[in-house]
């Protein structure tokens, strides 16, 4: 090998067990590491910086990419990391406050806005803070590691708002998981290995889990109680048939919205 496969790979918690073999075990020699929010991230691919992604739906499909297949970042039902919230009733909002880190988060609601609710609201890239995001807009999405630090019990006393777990409103609504980003990129076929390396960096993780669970709490300030529930149940990263269904419906109903999906934060 001439030199190692860049990765462009988005700096959110949920990411962690896919990368920690390749931060921390056998994996690392056979990779160079950049982390970076998802918007960032497919930049860095679409400009030839990097060669491969944790990249988000919505830009593998715009973008034509190819995609590792195995695992990802997916959810069957609350994925506890992507909120909708509203003061409004929901077939009356007009405006939606973003965290423009994930354009598949802001797809996701608009298609959850749409199909269920029937409007389609003007996009308003956003700094994630509830609060000033809701005071300016009809509707607010955060994602990430900024929705992880809302509690969902006191939304409603916090900023009087109703809210949504979009993981959880597309799973209603389809019976599907969710897949919100794939290891991607314009030509991984190049290594033929990557798959069984993302698998075994991922193995290594969950093997190494009380070790990433008490890191990443220290790190990021959050209960460890959450973290262990985020990476075990809330986050699913083995991408199997079921996930791929979930992805093409996804894809399909973002097609009705618009035919790619809406530039957000550019």
């Amino acid at each position: 090998m001439e030199r190692p496969v860049r990765l462009a790979t988005v700096s959110y918690l949920n990411t962690v067990p896919l990368i920690w073999g390749i931060l921390k075990g056998e994996q690392r020699p056979l990779f160079s590491l950049d982390l970076a929010v998802p918007s960032v991230c497919s930049a860095r691919l679409a400009r030839g910086e990097a060669d491969l992604g944790i990249v988000p739906v919505a830009e593998v499909w715009r973008n034509r990419w190819d995609t590792v297949p195995g695992c990802g970042i997916a959810c069957h039902g609350a994925v506890r990391m992507i909120f909708l919230l509203s003061r409004k009733p929901w077939d009356q909002v007009r405006t939606l406050a973003a965290d423009s880190g994930s354009r598949t988060s802001v797809l996701l609601s608009r298609v959850i806005l749409a199909r269920q609710f029937g409007v389609e609201p003007e996009i308003q890239p956003m700094t994630p803070e509830a609060g000033p995001m809701l005071d300016r807009a009809d509707a607010a999405l955060l994602i990430g590691d900024a929705a992880l630090r809302l509690d969902p019990a006191r939304i409603e006393e916090q900023f009087g708002a109703q809210y949504l777990d979009l993981g959880q409103a597309w799973w209603d609504a389809t019976g599907l998981p969710f897949v919100f980003a794939t290891w991607s990129g314009p030509k991984p076929q190049q290594w033929p290995w990557l798959a069984e390396a993302f698998r075994a960096s991922l193995d290594y993780g969950f093997a190494h889990l009380d070790d990433m669970i008490a890191q990443e709490s220290a790190r990021l300030g959050f209960d460890a109680g959450l973290v262990r529930d985020y990476f075990t149940r809330y986050i699913q990263y083995k991408i199997g048939p079921e996930e791929q269904r979930g992805l093409d419906r996804f894809l399909t109903y973002a097609g009705e919205i618009e035919h790619s999906p809406q530039p957000v934060g550019q």
